[in-house]
């Protein structure tokens, strides 16, 4: 065989390789695209409405579900009410009268109003910013309570079970408030080096873990001495870290960037452990510890992205579900129904609500 008919034989043998390589990849491209489409069918999505009075659109920042009544809260800032949600029938009940006032911020007008909530024991915190009040409600007959005032405006509030406390925090003057749990007169004040933001309850390692927003910071606070015990860079960028939370089991910790979720082994030494995409927009997320499983809303890019850890720490894809835009701090109910916060001047007011499919 000559030297440039065996040239043309190896040529063609390349070609033929390279041909094989590009026909698998379209192949593997081909079933990815089918596999996510499958993903997206798994959901189907609708906005159900909430009582604007006339305003257009309704304010919103944090949400919450009650696992014991089934009912989401949702904190109206610009109404100056709070949304009660029966996930059963998806019945709304109105619980009005919270103070709003308007203010400027960066030569922009925007209302305060109620926005932080925590599940508590057979009560609900709500927090308003117009007024630096935080209530406790009746979780069932929606009555109003016992409220407690602090000198700042709240932002997060959160009640920490294993010392019947509320904390709050006031990234204003980089502190949280500590209140008692039932009369939610204020016991302590801690101040910190950065802007608290994000927080998330770690009852079997005695912490709570918050943010540093300002500083790109996440950190481990002893419930008992308050002090900080551990400090980890999550690496979010110079927009920081926001919502937070754990797995107590496995003392895994979900750090939501603007882009991402890190995944930190705070039962440990807060190694980073993996990462996900979930597009832009993120402020928090929420974690079913029961499934292993992420939901990350993220308002910008106008999608919802579910994702699975395993038992090492790792993050897997679910599906990428398109929502709206402004949909984010998701809570998803027992059955897997996702409730998003949906703020978007010009669109129906209400909850961008993702349900799994029923076969």
């Amino acid at each position: 065989m000559s030297s440039k008919f065996g040239a043309r034989i190896i040529a063609m043998e390349q070609r033929n390789s390279l041909l094989l390589v590009v026909v698998v990849a379209i192949c593997a491209i081909a079933v990815g695209l089918q596999a996510a489409d499958e993903k997206k069918a798994n959901y189907t999505t609708h906005i159900l409405a909430l009582p604007d009075h006339g305003q257009g659109t309704i304010t919103m920042d944090y949400i919450a579900y009650d696992p014991k009544t089934g009912y989401v809260w949702v904190p109206a800032i610009n109404v100056g009410s709070v949304d009660v949600v029966d996930t059963s029938n998806g019945s709304v009940r109105e619980i009005s009268g919270f103070a709003t006032k308007e203010i400027e911020v960066q030569g922009r007008k925007r209302f305060q109003g109620p926005s932080g909530v925590s599940i508590g024991e057979g009560v609900v915190y709500i927090g308003d910013r117009a007024d630096s009040s935080i209530c406790a409600i009746d979780e069932r007959t929606l009555a109003r309570k016992t409220c407690g005032h602090i000198d700042a405006t709240p932002d997060g509030v959160v009640y920490v079970a294993p010392t019947k406390e509320v904390w709050v925090t006031v990234p204003g003057d980089k502190s949280v408030r500590i209140l008692d749990s039932q009369t939610l007169s204020q016991k302590e004040k801690l101040t910190f080096e950065g802007q608290p933001e994000g927080y998330s309850v770690d009852a079997k390692r005695g912490r709570l873990y918050m943010n540093y927003e300002d500083n790109d910071l996440t950190t481990a606070i002893d419930l008992k001495t308050h002090k900080t015990v551990a400090k980890w860079q999550p690496s979010c960028g110079k927009e920081g870290p926001h919502g937070l939370s754990v797995d107590q089991a496995t003392g895994y910790l979900f750090v939501a960037c603007s882009t991402q979720v890190e995944v930190l082994d705070a039962g440990h030494n807060g190694e980073k452990l993996s990462s996900i995409d979930t597009g832009d927009g993120v402020d928090d997320l929420y974690y079913s510890p029961a499934t292993h499983t992420l939901y990350v809303g993220a308002a910008k890019d106008k999608r919802l992205t579910v994702a699975r850890v395993d038992a090492a720490g790792k993050l897997s894809l679910v599906a990428v579900v398109q929502t709206q835009e402004g949909a984010r701090n998701g809570v998803v109910t027992k059955d897997g129904t996702v409730y998003l916060a949906h703020s978007q001047l010009g669109q129906l007011a209400g909850l961008v609500v993702v349900s799994p499919s029923k076969k």
